[in-house]
């Protein structure tokens, strides 16, 4: 068993090592985010006759140079540039209402002024989305995995996640949206015990209301509020007619940000502080890691993934859990994702019933984020 000190000096300098890698990567060229679009490479245009073989009865016609749009995204080309390739099968023609372009490619209205929108209700898509590694993040999703600490064979389900409920913004050429947005999440977190015939064991149950604000494609801001409260499940308490439950909940006030060196990566950091906390919480927490895939949408042969989590919370010295996933990504044209890969988590139980408790934890799991 690893101490909580010892997992979070491990953690800090694991993280370390992976920013110090990942740096040269992001510092290579600006980012070019590319979540909707495809590159062009046109055929090769037919060369001009050169003047001086005008003697040997060959007429040259008048030739004028192509724009060079091999490697280019369709994003960088001018409006003209575009309208010229309506007529390529490799891709889709844009069309003008009012000077509002409209891209059948996202189905979402592309504001290419770059200033701000009237006020958006109920957007289809949000701006900050959870952390893919995060234990206690919103999302729909199953993992099941064995504990080695307690030998026991889990099944952690998570229902619930986040949307957009009102933004103020506007969006990039390339469909994605900046701005200021407020959201809604919420999730509740069960824990069925497979050993027992899927007892129901315990359960956390989150609400929270997220500010964002993006500036920019590269840094994004959160601050946040969310309610969290821990329970123990009826078969459990029958199991175990011993057991003394706690009233474990906590108010805290979050706030974090979020970073894209390059498009594919994503690293993040938040605080938390609890002005209100009860039975073996106590106020402060600190979260932070990084998120690799490929941008855009996938279609069915999806992408690969990587996230790495670590949660320090003070009611356990800030010992914390750090997990890691890695498997198969795939993501729709609305930005939601669905993910399957391998779990693995160590540290103290994201199930805050048993907040002191350790675990081990190797399996497998599915998780749709939005």
């Amino acid at each position: 068993m690893i101490s909580p000190r010892s997992l979070s000096i491990r953690l800090c300098v694991f993280v370390v090592v992976v920013l110090v890698c990942a740096l040269p990567i992001g510092a290579a060229s600006p980012p070019v985010w590319q979540p909707y679009r495809e590159f062009i490479a046109p055929a090769p245009t037919a060369k001009a006759i050169p003047v001086q073989y005008e003697s040997q009865g060959q007429t040259v016609e008048p030739h004028h140079d192509e724009p060079q749009w091999e490697g280019l995204p369709i994003d960088a080309l001018t409006d003209v540039e575009l309208d010229q390739l309506c007529c390529d099968e490799a891709y889709y023609p844009v069309e003008s209402y009012n000077e509002t372009f409209v891209d059948p490619v996202i189905g979402n209205v592309v504001n290419h002024s770059g200033q701000p929108t009237a006020l958006e209700v109920l957007p289809g898509d949000v701006i900050w989305h959870s952390y893919w590694a995060g234990s206690k993040e919103p999302r729909t999703s199953g993992v099941i995995f064995r504990d080695s600490s307690g030998n026991l064979s889990l099944m952690d389900v998570s229902l619930g996640g986040r949307v957009s409920i009102l933004r103020n913004g506007y969006r990039l050429a390339n469909g994605r949206p900046l701005g200021w947005e407020l959201q809604i999440e919420g999730a509740a977190q069960l824990r069925l015990n497979l050993d027992r015939n899927f007892d129901f064991d315990s359960a956390d149950f989150r609400f929270g209301v997220p500010l964002i604000y993006a500036p920019n494609e590269r840094q994004h801001w959160k601050f946040a509020y969310y309610h969290l409260s821990s329970h123990v499940g009826d078969e459990f308490l029958v199991r175990n007619p011993g057991f003394r439950r706690i009233n474990f909940s906590r108010d805290v006030l979050v706030l974090g940000t979020s970073f894209f060196p390059r498009p594919a990566w994503r690293w993040y950091g938040e605080v938390g502080w609890a002005f209100h906390d009860d039975e073996g919480s106590d106020p402060w927490e600190v979260q932070f890691g990084l998120d690799y895939a490929q941008p855009g949408p996938t279609g069915t042969r999806g992408t690969p993934f990587f996230a790495i989590n670590g949660h320090l919370r003070e009611e356990v010295n800030f010992g914390g859990n750090l997990a890691v996933q890695a498997g198969w990504l795939w993501r729709g044209r609305t930005d939601r994702v669905l993910r399957t890969g391998l779990h693995y988590y160590n540290g103290k139980s994201p199930q805050f019933e048993f907040f002191d408790d350790f675990e081990q934890q190797l399996g497998v799991g599915l998780w749709q984020e939005y």
